[in-house]
């Protein structure tokens, strides 16, 4: 299937590349300086994020100049591991992209509040038993979702920014106060 539409790795590429290259198009005041991120000081993608339930912060530079920092990459992987089980799987990168992407796009300087990453299959499961709203093939398995918060964005512009990207599935949750990314289909939804 290279080449082809339904090939939703070319998808999210093409999604990111245009949130990060083509934002300047958003008409919201907090879009602003999008255009800017592989413009201003070099070629570079970072992440910021914070979570409650360990305590743990990380503010990394994971991509400079066309290549992905392996080091970095293994921080994000373990920052966004299973803290129920302490259980550590690769993020997707064009998952990490697209919060990289919607969190520049907010220009915001808050690191991200990381809910939930990458979660093992008994993770999803314990939660699927106590919630409707947790998927049986949820890509949190696969290390290509996150839920994520931000205290000076709604959700509704967290949602926006995400799904300028145009890269994966962006799902809100008014009840929980929080925003779902990932990098599978391109698709929206309210939880």
């Amino acid at each position: 299937m290279t080449g082809s539409q339904s090939d939703p790795s070319r998808v999210s590429r093409r999604g990111i590349l245009r949130a990060f290259a083509a934002t300047t198009l958003i008409a919201a005041p907090t879009f602003s300086n999008a255009a800017g991120f592989l413009r201003g000081g070099g070629d570079i993608r970072r992440v910021k994020m914070y979570n409650g339930r360990t305590g743990e912060s990380m503010d990394t530079i994971y991509w400079v100049e066309g290549s992905y920092i392996k080091d970095a990459l293994k921080e994000i992987n373990a920052f966004m591991r299973d803290w129920r089980r302490n259980e550590v799987r690769s993020i997707d990168t064009r998952t990490i992209d697209i919060m990289a992407a919607a969190h520049n796009l907010m220009d915001t300087s808050e690191p991200y509040l990381l809910l939930s990453g990458y979660r093992s299959p008994a993770t999803n499961a314990m939660l699927r038993s106590r919630s409707g709203g947790v998927a049986k093939n949820s890509l949190h398995m696969k290390g290509q979702a996150a839920d994520l918060r931000l205290g000076n964005r709604s959700i509704y512009q967290m949602a926006k920014a995400a799904q300028a990207c145009r890269a994966g599935g962006v799902g809100t949750y008014r009840g929980s106060n929080f925003v779902h990314m990932d990098c599978g289909v391109v698709r929206s939804w309210n939880g």
